[in-house]
């Protein structure tokens, strides 16, 4: 078979002559022949493969300069690249579904303000330690009325970085805010925590001297508003099973969720911790935020990855399902974390929602 003209080229790889001008102008699917005297674009057959990969990937919304990229590999790299941005597009479906069910669920509720006096967690317990090895701690941990919070410093102003990033939430234990005004309020103290945390390192400073993640989840009246940002966890015990209701933002996770590494590899992965995301400069501060429905009689865990990284999930359940009273089931948790011997600081927040009297 000889060249094919751009028309028929494009029937059969089902693209758009068009398109096919802006490829070659990219020069994503250059032509094999331009006619000097038409300009007509002329095309080998054996072309067609590439011709349809770059459909098939356009039609994933995959952008041009990705897609260039994916034409120069070898299959399996090709595959891979094809994975991981799957992946991603469906981890930004997962946003953005959390973000709408957000904003139907907070638009849908009939409380006009957050009362100030409803205290709906009824025993609540907050402890932070240095573990047995660090001098100093870089944790914050905190439970209030309405807020809980945990924060893992890092650098070395990480202690004071996770303290001015829990700090800069508190007000929202007090404040009055408009059932309508919620996303922004949390959207706002985010970003007061964030220039908190910069406001550490001063002219000069290496990004690395001051950050923190941040996890903390709000009572609004019915619901807890989660807000998101590192690899510090919520775990939420209901009806006896045990749930990890956050999603860790670390490099290793995001090679799990792009079918790159198995979770049993991550586990022992030498950088398990590098974050993706967190509060510090140069990094990614992206907070996941959403609304959370609450149930008489469940247990939510705040903690670190201090916690998670020692102690068997299988130990977390156990501790919480059999110890009722949650400062026991704080310092039960910790005993646990220090008794493996790892050096890193320790915190846990634990809250049950309880019925109270009015």
């Amino acid at each position: 078979m000889g060249l094919l003209t751009i028309g028929a080229f494009a029937k059969a790889s089902r693209l758009s002559p068009k398109a096919l001008r802006l490829y070659d102008e990219l020069g994503l699917l250059p032509p094999a022949r331009v006619d000097p005297v038409t300009g007509y674009r002329l095309y080998a057959p054996e072309q067609l493969d590439q011709a349809r990969l770059v459909a098939w990937l356009r039609r994933m919304g995959m952008p041009l300069t990705r897609i260039q990229r994916v034409c120069t590999l070898e299959a399996d790299a090709a595959a891979q690249e094809i994975r991981a941005f799957w992946a991603q597009v469906e981890a930004d479906t997962a946003a953005r579904r959390d973000l709408a069910t957000f904003l139907v669920d907070h638009l849908s509720r009939k409380d006009p303000v957050m009362s100030p006096t409803f205290k709906p967690l009824g025993i609540h317990a907050a402890l932070s330690d240095t573990g047995l090895i660090r001098e100093s701690n870089q944790d914050t941990a905190y439970a209030g009325s309405r807020l809980l919070a945990v924060a893992d410093g890092y650098g070395s102003q990480g202690g004071s970085a996770s303290t001015a990033a829990v700090d800069a939430l508190k007000h929202l234990e007090t404040d009055s805010i408009p059932a309508g005004n919620l996303l922004n309020v949390l959207e706002d103290a985010v970003e007061q925590a964030k220039q908190a945390v910069n406001g550490l390192a001063g002219a000069g400073s290496s990004p690395e001297e001051a950050g923190t993640t941040l996890t903390a989840m709000l009572w609004t009246g019915s619901q807890l508003a989660l807000v998101h940002i590192g690899d510090s966890r919520v775990y939420l015990l209901r009806d006896g099973e045990l749930f990890q209701i956050t999603h860790d933002h670390t490099m290793v996770q995001s090679m799990v969720d792009e079918g790159r590494l198995s979770p049993e590899e991550a586990a022992s992965h030498p950088q398990r911790s590098l974050l993706a995301r967190a509060l510090g400069q140069g990094t990614d501060t992206t907070a996941d935020m959403r609304l959370h429905d609450a149930r008489r009689g469940d247990r939510y865990l705040l903690c670190p990855d201090g916690l998670p990284t020692v102690v068997p999930t299988e130990e977390i359940h156990r501790v919480l399902s059999e110890i009722s009273e949650p400062e026991q089931a704080v310092r039960a948790l910790i005993t646990l974390a220090n008794g493996s011997g790892d050096s890193d600081n320790v915190s846990c927040v634990v809250a049950d929602v309880l019925e109270l009297q009015q």
